[in-house]
């Protein structure tokens, strides 16, 4: 099993993710101080199929960035441990998702290569307490220490619809992205190596 946990203290925070990447289970225990983080890391996890366990204290007094920051970080860590050099996995995956009036697609291309392309419109500042623009920062922060290029868009009316349905399509693509294909014991790489 391709499992991977990975600690980061700094002065702001203190995180703790272990991910399954082949339990198929999808179960998911996060507690992060921040509510709709938690749900959002649940909906990714259950819906990726992958087992997710996130902890995390951060300085929320100040406000949710660092916290949401580092999440994003030490998540994107624990991918890159768990894939190792990449034998076997399928590498390309792609996710489209509605959720009520909002629908989210997510391309992802496991490449070593850390890049988001997000595009989305939140029509307020805030969601359960968290900045519209931490989101994509999450995003960009687990991309970058996971080597994972994203491609990611939402349209929709209401917010949470839009980010929830962003959270469920990009597990959906990482659980596929990362799975390994029956067989193939080769670097899905010209290149030979990521």
């Amino acid at each position: 099993m391709r499992k991977a946990e990975v600690k980061r203290k700094t002065k702001e925070t203190e995180i703790h993710v272990i991910l399954k990447l082949d339990s198929r289970a999808g179960t998911c225990k996060a507690v992060t101080g921040i509510g709709f983080l938690d749900h959002m890391l649940e909906s990714c996890s259950r819906h990726g199929g992958f087992d997710l366990s996130v902890t995390a204290v951060g300085d929320l007094e100040v406000d949710p960035h660092h916290t949401i920051e580092d999440v994003g970080i030490v998540l994107g860590q624990a991918v890159k441990k768990a894939v190792g050099d990449g034998t076997g996995i399928r590498r390309f995956a792609h996710a489209i998702v509605p959720m009520d009036e909002a629908l989210a697609t997510v391309a992802l291309d496991y490449s070593g290569r850390g890049y988001l392309a997000f595009k989305a419109t939140f029509g307020m500042q805030q969601i359960g307490g968290v900045p519209t623009d931490l989101v994509a920062h999450f995003f960009w922060s687990c991309c970058s220490h996971a080597g994972l290029t994203a491609h990611i868009s939402a349209s929709g009316m209401n917010d949470h619809h839009q980010c929830e349905a962003i959270f469920k399509a990009f597990g959906i693509a990482l659980g596929q992205a990362l799975e390994v294909r029956e067989g193939r014991m080769d670097v899905p790489s010209t290149k030979g190596v990521f």
